[in-house]
C-alpha cells in the first residue's frame, strides 16, 4: 500500500497499489472556489483529480506554472485544484482576490483554486483535505501534506491513489505515470 521515494519527507510518494476504495464518496465532496462559486466534485466523475495546497511565498510556488501545462496538457481527463493554506511558515497571508491575481499574472493560472483553508489536520482543516488526510475517510491514506505544494491524485472512480510530496514535480515522471495509468 506504500511506497516511499525519496530521502527527506518533501520527495514522498504514498500509493493505494491495492486500489482501496474511500469510504466516504470522492464525488459526494465540495469546495467553495475563492471566487464563492461551489464546486461540487460530482462533476469530476470519469476523470482524475490532482489536489494541489498551495502558497504564493514558498520556494515551490514555481510549481504553479507546471500545474497550469498539465492542465493544458491534459484538458479533457485531469482536473487540477489549488488550495491555497497558510499551514506552513505562514507562506500564504494574502487573501482570495490577491491569490488569485498573483496566480494568473505571474504564472497563467486558469485551472480552479478554492477559497484559503486550513489542509493540515485540526481544527478548521478544509473537509476535503479532512477527507484526503483520514482514512476513515478515503479508505487508506492518514498521511497530512508535509509543506506547500504536496498533491493528491484521485482516479475516475474517485479513488485516492496517490500523495505526492511537494519537492516531486508536477511533471515528473511519477506523476505523469500516474495520470496515463
Amino acid at each position: 500500500m506504500r511506497l516511499t521515494k525519496g530521502t527527506s519527507s518533501k520527495g514522498k510518494v504514498l500509493q493505494n497499489k491495492q486500489a482501496i476504495k474511500p469510504k466516504v464518496p470522492f464525488f459526494n465532496l465540495k469546495a467553495t472556489q475563492n471566487n464563492g462559486q461551489v464546486l461540487d466534485f460530482d462533476k469530476f466523475k470519469n476523470k482524475k483529480v490532482l489536489l494541489v495546497n498551495t502558497a504564493s511565498n514558498c520556494g515551490y510556488t514555481g510549481q504553479y506554472a507546471e500545474l497550469q501545462k498539465l492542465h493544458e496538457q491534459y484538458p479533457d481527463n485531469l482536473v487540477i485544484l489549488g488550495f491555497p493554506a497558510n499551514d506552513f511558515k505562514e507562506q500564504e497571508k494574502s487573501n482570495d482576490a490577491e491569490i488569485a491575481e498573483f496566480c494568473q499574472v505571474n504564472f497563467g493560472v486558469t485551472f480552479p483554486l478554492a477559497k484559503k483553508s486550513s489542509v493540515i489536520k485540526g481544527a478548521g482543516q478544509s473537509p476535503v483535505y479532512e477527507w484526503l488526510t483520514h482514512a476513515e475517510q478515503n479508505g487508506w491514506n492518514g498521511h497530512q501534506p508535509d509543506w506547500n505544494f504536496s498533491k493528491y491524485l484521485i482516479n475516475e472512480g474517485g479513488i485516492l491513489t496517490h500523495y505526492f510530496g511537494s519537492a516531486v514535480s508536477p511533471l515528473s515522471p511519477e506523476i505523469l505515470q500516474a495520470i496515463k495509468a
